[in-house]
């Protein structure tokens, strides 16, 4: 396991994220599809979010990150959600015409936390720790 460091800080923040386009239309394809995974990487980039696997679907979205700890994960899917779909719309003028409205996104997402250590790990940690002197 490979943990991350900041200024003061050592993290291992791993989410699961999953989001899809409104009406869960299969609009990811070809030049839109590639348009999109390159604005996720620029974003990424620019939070210093590390994408260990991302995957596009036609129709959804799946990836695995690691988020630092100063930025939530509701501010790195907003930022991500939000720039893309601007991007992509004014650069697909087509998808206008599907997506009235302003939104490419559905609203929402769904996210989980990985991690390698357990509830229970740390709960035994917790009840055999000695305080110090």
């Amino acid at each position: 396991m490979s943990y991350r460091t900041g200024s003061h800080t050592v993290f291992h923040h791993r989410y699961h994220i999953i989001w899809v386009p409104k009406y869960r239309y299969k609009v990811l394809r070809g030049e839109v599809r590639e348009r999109v995974r390159d604005i996720i990487r620029q974003v990424c980039a620019e939070m210093r979010v590390r994408i260990i696997k991302g995957i596009l679907s036609t129709n959804h979205i799946h990836m695995f990150v690691d988020i630092p700890p100063h930025i939530s994960v509701s501010m790195f899917v907003q930022r991500v959600k939000g720039r893309s779909s601007r991007k992509v719309q004014q650069e697909f003028p087509a998808l206008k015409k599907r997506y009235w409205g302003r939104r490419f996104w559905a609203r929402g997402y769904f996210c989980t936390t990985s991690g390698n250590i357990t509830n229970d790990i740390i709960m035994r940690y917790l009840e055999t720790h000695t305080k110090s002197p």
